[in-house]
């Protein structure tokens, strides 16, 4: 104890998945580690994101199989969900998560305090409940939060976070925004019994992915009913008897939605930490700077994940966490996180995944010296149920030898083809190493060794 302050090794501020990481690592390596957390360990990812949504898209995926059964002969009748032993069985999967946290927690020594913590200066944090904690290095791993625009009415819309408090599918549901949440709370939604519309500032969804293989998503959800609104200047929203009307700027409102979510990107989670009395720079969109080995600008404060704005990932948050902890208390001074090449799956219907560069990054880059191969078709569970929904995919090279630079993938089980295929594109692969790999018969998944 110094100074009235509780002494450590680490403390961590902030209990999502880069902070659990980083605790977990650390004790391993025997640092003295306390971790805050004032909700739920887990963060958004078990509570209000990549768990419980992947949970809802799994049961999302069987009603749509259960639907395409009739066409393969079987006399399946339609189904309607019962949300709350849905929601009830997501609840016990995240419920489970918890206790293992703790439980391993307890193991590892590590000393949890359910509280919010500020930076003080001088390696001190300062807790809610007024205790000090002092540490020679302080982890900030607090996240981000859903963000809504600054327009009339906002309050009537929801977000994100709000989605995973439904008991039941809305008749009429207005999603804002056309990136990641908001495709994929879409095509949930859709799938689970709502009319989804989508309203996007931008003319095309996702950017970022390669505008080909968007395109042909943006079919495959044109196909399953979703009503796509490109170019839309949202300026209100408006009460309207039991629902919610949107007003475009310069236009009319339209007909009333039973629910508006808002998918207008998140903010890093950073009010009240004292950043900038601890002398900790703030990046122009709010985010923490940080280096390569992730530091900050202040001495023996670091950060991790969403909280800096590089690449908003569950698992780039888990990698940063454990070099890092390598790096301070595992005797590995180089360690650190190589965010090239880094795969990442939209849980649309079909899902829709990407790693390495686009076709007009790869051009950007490498100029003519750049060739594509790409296919689209339909699965064959998609063909035999006669449903229209085609798979696309699609290899950007370059050189002379076709290095694989970037693969992008929509349809059928591309978030799992794509795992296997992204440990290729980071070791160099090239397009005749996938020529000489031998294709499994029939699948989708051979349809990227077999691109010419």
């Amino acid at each position: 104890m110094s100074g009235g302050a509780l002494g450590f090794d680490l403390i961590v501020v902030g209990g999502g998945s880069g902070g659990l990481a980083a605790a977990f690592r650390a004790a391993q390596h025997g640092a003295r580690v306390a971790l805050l957390e004032p909700g739920e360990f887990g963060g958004t990812c078990v509570n209000l994101g990549c768990v419980p949504k992947k949970a809802m898209w799994l049961a999302a995926d069987l009603v749509g199989r259960i639907g395409m059964a009739h066409g393969l002969g079987l006399p399946v009748a339609p189904v309607a969900v019962d949300w709350p032993t849905l929601v009830a069985s997501r609840q016990g999967y995240i419920a489970n998560i918890h206790a293992s946290y703790r439980r391993r927690l307890d193991e590892a020594g590590v000393v949890t305090l359910p509280v919010r913590g500020r930076l003080a200066g001088g390696g001190v944090v300062e807790c809610a409940d007024g205790a000090r904690l002092r540490a020679p290095h302080i982890l900030l791993a607090t996240g981000g939060r859903p963000q809504r625009p600054d327009i009339p009415g906002a309050g009537l819309g929801l977000d994100s976070d709000d989605f995973f408090a439904f008991t039941a599918a809305p008749a009429r549901v207005a999603v804002i925004g056309g990136g990641y949440i908001g495709v994929e709370l879409a095509s949930l939604l859709q799938s689970l019994g709502s009319q989804v519309e989508m309203f996007v500032r931008g003319a095309r969804l996702l950017s970022g992915f390669d505008d080909e293989v968007t395109a042909r998503l943006q079919a495959n959800l044109h196909q399953d009913g979703i009503a796509l609104h490109f170019g839309y200047r949202l300026a209100a929203l408006e009460k309207a008897g039991e629902g919610v009307r949107l007003r475009e700027q310069g236009g009319d409102a339209g007909n009333p939605f039973d629910a508006v979510i808002f998918a207008t990107g998140r903010a890093a989670h950073t009010a009240g930490l004292g950043l900038e009395e601890a002398g900790v720079a703030i990046g122009k969109d709010g985010h923490v700077v940080v280096d390569a080995f992730q530091d900050t600008s202040a001495e023996g404060v670091h950060a991790v994940g969403d909280v800096t704005g590089r690449l908003a990932l569950t698992p780039v948050a888990i990698a940063e966490a454990r070099r890092l902890m390598d790096r301070l208390f595992g005797g590995q001074p180089g360690a650190r996180v190589d965010h090239d090449n880094v795969a990442t799956v939209v849980f649309s219907h079909p899902p829709l995944g990407k790693v390495g560069l686009t076709e007009a990054e790869a051009r950007a880059r490498f100029g003519a010296d750049v060739t594509v191969h790409c296919t689209t078709f339909r699965p064959m569970l998609h063909a035999l149920a006669d449903v229209q929904r085609h798979s696309m995919f699609k290899l950007v090279c370059t050189g002379p030898d076709e290095r694989v630079v970037g693969l992008h993938l929509v349809g059928e089980a591309a978030d799992e083809i794509l795992q296997g295929f992204a440990v290729a594109v980071k070791m160099g692969a090239t397009l005749a190493d996938l020529h000489d790999t031998m294709a499994i018969h029939p699948t989708s998944a051979e349809e990227i060794v077999l691109l010419r």
